[in-house]
């Protein structure tokens, strides 16, 4: 391209390219920090169904319009990105960054090209433009290897945000008002930190599962922290609508009932459906008191902004590129940037990674490549962008199907709840259900007032047990409970613990001795609103009921199906779970089950307390 003009600053890191690569390769956050204008970006979808982007922003007395073209990276080596211009004092611009390793760290080589449209373009690259640009990357660029290497807690310095008046006062007392809770687990004060203090591209999305990772602490405490936040009005609280190809709520909602049953993402030009278990994420940000964000993008996509994306290139038509590349073992999809067909490749980690073979408006799985190559062919007639992503985007997402069986989200906002009518499927849920044993027997003995009162402290134990393991009360009925959990090891260890506290609750009380049944289900089920509170129904939800019915009392009985989950298999191994089938109600078959024995119970609690047999 003549009169292009360009400059190459090498940067040099003493970590791997694994540590820098995420601070470097995330452009949001770098633009921010080197203080570039916010800009808007206009979608317009072109007829074969791609879209133009149009980005406009104001640059001190210049008015800059350009066409965003899409990046293209390979995660962990390069990416490049560049816009052309219809306004302003530059035809083009492309910044190129790429990695390499290098002695005990790694080399970074970023390049700027750019082409001047008029006077002041000339008259800027042939003065201080790059060298302006090397000195203010060159800074970011050192703040990145230091916390590349911990030598520093964030990534990059940036201008102190914009807080709304008061605001660092309310959030100390806000802080106080979260830590009096049984919520806040010492983390509240962090939180608001994170709020006052971070970037703005932190607090666009604030997702509690990677603040779990950042604190490192367990999940449920983030996620714990963050809601009452939202209650007590240090965050805001919403609902998004992901579009499952760039991870992007493209319809938000406050409230679940309000959240509409599918979107379009003019971003990726596509329409979609939402799916509790995968796209309905509930995200939190700064409470308008605290902090007002302002719209405007510092970069439309980048690597960090979709990090599933292992690969983006665009290819002319009838054109191919190898790369240097060896996917990691996941599930993986083939598809283009561009609307049309997409290919899910189950990838092993090993040998020669399918080639990815875009053809009109199907994406597909080619020959194998060489190990360690990845080989992209647009055999098409058109410019297409290819894209190699990992299917599990949602790492952290926090579902809705997680959400619902969250004690602290039904204790905080019992209210928020699906619209009257509107059932949802849920994919996978663990349900649980418990009774106590001989309970009119027990109300004949103990009278009516003691044994209400029994009862009423037998469910504050079960309660504890519940959401020490992530789980969720749903509803009590008469002497029983129903509880639901994410993961089917939460509900088994929870299952372990209630028989143990209710153990160590008969010998503190003196009272008379009480005895729970226990049954454990795991699978599909609707979920639904029932007298103004989220429940589950379908056949998962009588089946978890009708075990239920075949315990015998301080035992647990689960079905097949729980007993299969991998991470319950290894648990079980200790347990000595015994088979066992039974005619269940609403079951045209026997039913096969495992049972731990109340005995085996009883032992295991015998050898904890180091108590020989």
């Amino acid at each position: 391209m003549a009169g292009v003009k360009s400059r190459t600053f090498t940067w040099r890191f003493d970590s791997p390219v694994g540590k820098v690569w995420p601070v470097l390769a995330d452009s949001a956050r770098f633009n921010e920090a080197a203080e570039l204008p916010k800009h808007d970006i206009e979608e317009i979808p072109r007829d074969d169904g791609s879209v133009r982007y149009i980005g406009r922003a104001r640059a001190g007395p210049f008015t800059l319009e350009w066409d965003d073209g899409p990046a293209n990276w390979v995660d962990g080596q390069w990416f490049r990105h560049c816009r052309t211009f219809k306004k302003g004092p530059l035809r083009s611009l492309c910044a190129t960054l790429r990695l390499s390793p290098d002695d005990d760290g790694c080399r970074g080589d970023y390049t700027l090209e750019a082409e001047a449209a008029n006077l002041f373009g000339r008259l800027m690259l042939g003065t201080a433009f790059f060298q302006s640009a090397g000195r203010t990357f060159g800074r970011l660029a050192d703040s990145a290897g230091d916390f590349a290497s911990g030598r520093r807690d964030s990534e990059f310095d940036h201008q102190p945000p914009r807080l709304a008046p008061g605001a660092v006062e309310r959030a100390r007392q806000l802080v106080d008002a979260i830590e009096a809770t049984e919520h806040g687990h010492g983390l509240a004060e962090r939180l608001a930190e994170y709020v006052t203090g971070r970037q703005e591209v932190d607090v666009w999305a604030i997702r509690p599962l990677k603040l779990a990772r950042l604190w490192g602490c367990d999940d449920r405490l983030a996620i714990e922290v963050c809601l009452e936040a939202a209650r007590q009005g240090l965050l805001g609280l919403r609902w998004d609508l992901l579009c499952p190809r760039c991870q992007v709520g493209k319809e938000t909602a406050p409230a679940l009932d309000k959240l509409p049953r599918g979107a379009h993402c003019p971003t990726c030009n596509i329409d979609y459906g939402r799916d509790y278990t995968k796209n309905i994420e509930l995200a939190f940000h700064p409470g308008r008191a605290i902090r007002p964000i302002s719209g405007g993008e510092y970069c439309l996509y980048g690597p960090m902004s979709m990090p599933h994306v292992k690969v983006q290139l665009t290819l002319g038509p009838g054109t191919s590129r190898t790369i240097t590349l060896q996917p990691a073992a996941a599930q993986y999809r083939l598809r283009t940037l561009e609307p049309g067909g997409e290919t899910d490749v189950h990838w092993q980690g090993e040998g020669g990674f399918p080639e990815i073979v875009a053809d009109g408006d199907s994406v597909g799985a080619g020959p194998a490549a060489a190990p360690g190559e990845v080989v992209l062919r647009n055999s098409s007639a058109r410019l297409l962008t290819l894209v190699l992503e990992e299917r599990e985007w949602t790492r952290h997402a926090l579902t809705a199907e997680r959400v619902f069986a969250l004690q602290a989200f039904r204790d905080l906002f019992n209210s928020d709840v699906l619209r009257p009518g509107d059932d949802v499927e849920i994919d996978h849920v663990t349900l649980m259900f418990t009774d106590l044993k001989g309970s009119t027997a027990l109300y004949d003995r103990l009278g009516d007032p003691a044994a209400y009162a029994l009862v009423r402290e037998h469910y504050a134990v079960l309660g504890k047990a519940v959401r020490d393991n992530d789980g969720a009360i749903v509803k009590t009925i008469g002497d029983a409970i129903m509880a639901s959990f994410t993961m089917p090891s939460d509900a088994l260890r929870c299952a372990v613990q209630m028989h143990d506290d209710v153990e160590a609750f008969n010998a503190a009380s003196g009272h008379q001795p009480i005895t729970i049944k226990l049954g454990l289900h795991v699978g599909r089920c609707i979920a639904v609103t029932l007298n103004k509170r989220l429940d589950y129904y379908g056949s998962a939800a009588n089946k978890a009921a009708r075990l239920e019915a075949q315990s015998r009392g301080g035992d647990i009985v689960m079905s097949a199906e729980f007993a299969g989950d991998p991470d319950t298999r290894k648990m079980l191994t200790g347990l000595s779970p015994v088979p066992e089938t039974a005619d269940l109600k609403g079951f045209d078959k026997p039913v096969p089950f495992l049972r731990i024995t109340a005995e085996e119970l009883a032992q295991r609690r015998r050898q904890s307390a180091g108590v020989s047999i």
